[in-house]
């Protein structure tokens, strides 16, 4: 027995189902151990070195939206299971286990709402979605979202989180990078903004569809984004990577990022930009 379930039993006013695991969080970068509660009132941050933590739509949402308030966009619903896929489990069941595990309908989630008074509709990929991968619903979601933000004459901001297309979907998931492209198209003849705030991680066929697509692209500190492994491109070329290649930092010292924003700065900075980038259009109600 470890002293953390030592600990734990010799405290009679903890329940059976307050356990080590929903107690404390251990850091992936430092390995510290944190209290769960203190972890997330820290916005998923580790308090000892930094490290930004992976969360879901609706933290972003509640973190971004003025007062908190917001509308979700309702899901769109597509065709399930289309391949009639199975590997070692029916596609179906791993779409059940999913929606079961995270509480959503699948890997991204809308909503519309204000960042420093303007109107703004924001859509959140979630990696502990099946590994935030795009299917017929994530590519359906993004393009209800700009024609959303279209109508409302505001800006699509997207978080994007993915280890990159669903292979359950084969050749429909890949489709999904061509429509979310043409979405964007329609964003820009639009002359709204459309920005792009790259988490840990993003890789694969979003990284090379709609995640590098914005007027403004801005990363969280320390993500990992990709289009494909470390070891397939060291494989191929035969050198060796730098230490820090496929990084948020090194995207932006190789020009392919414009800004690195910590989490609790990221409100204030869209607020900033979508007043600067609407200037002279009057506020969405």
């Amino acid at each position: 027995m470890n002293w953390v379930n030592r600990v734990r039993n010799a405290i009679p006013f903890i329940t059976k189902r307050e356990t080590a695991e929903t107690l404390w969080h251990k850091c992936e970068n430092c390995e510290s151990m944190i209290f769960l509660k203190e972890y997330e009132e820290n916005q998923s941050i580790c308090p000892k070195c930094g490290h930004h933590g992976r969360v879901g739509a609706q933290a972003r949402f509640e973190a971004l939206f003025d007062d908190g308030e917001w509308k979700d966009l309702p899901a769109p619903e597509v065709k399930e299971d289309p391949l009639k896929f199975r590997d070692s489990k029916k596609y179906t069941d791993r779409l059940k286990a999913a929606r079961g595990n995270t509480g959503e309908y699948d890997a991204m989630q809308s909503a519309r709402g204000k960042i420093g008074g303007h109107m703004a509709v924001v859509s959140v990929q979630d990696f502990a979605f099946m590994g935030g991968s795009m299917g017929m619903a994530v590519g359906e979601a993004f393009v209800e979202a700009a024609k959303t933000a279209i109508r409302a004459k505001c800006p699509y901001i997207v978080f994007t989180a993915s280890g990159g297309a669903r292979m359950q979907e084969s050749t429909l998931s890949l489709m999904q990078m061509p429509r979310t492209t043409v979405a964007v198209q329609m964003l820009k003849e639009a002359g709204l903004p459309y920005i792009v705030v790259l988490t840990d991680p993003t890789s694969g066929g979003v990284m090379a569809a709609y995640a590098q697509l914005g007027d403004i692209q801005i990363a969280e500190p320390g993500a990992t984004l990709a289009f494909t492994g470390r070891r397939v491109i060291e494989q191929t070329i035969r050198e060796k990577l730098p230490d820090d290649f496929q990084t948020s930092e090194y995207y932006l010292e190789h020009g392919m990022l414009d800004m690195i924003v910590p989490r609790f700065e990221l409100k204030n900075t869209l607020a900033s930009l979508i007043d600067y980038l609407m200037a002279g259009r009057k506020k969405a109600a």
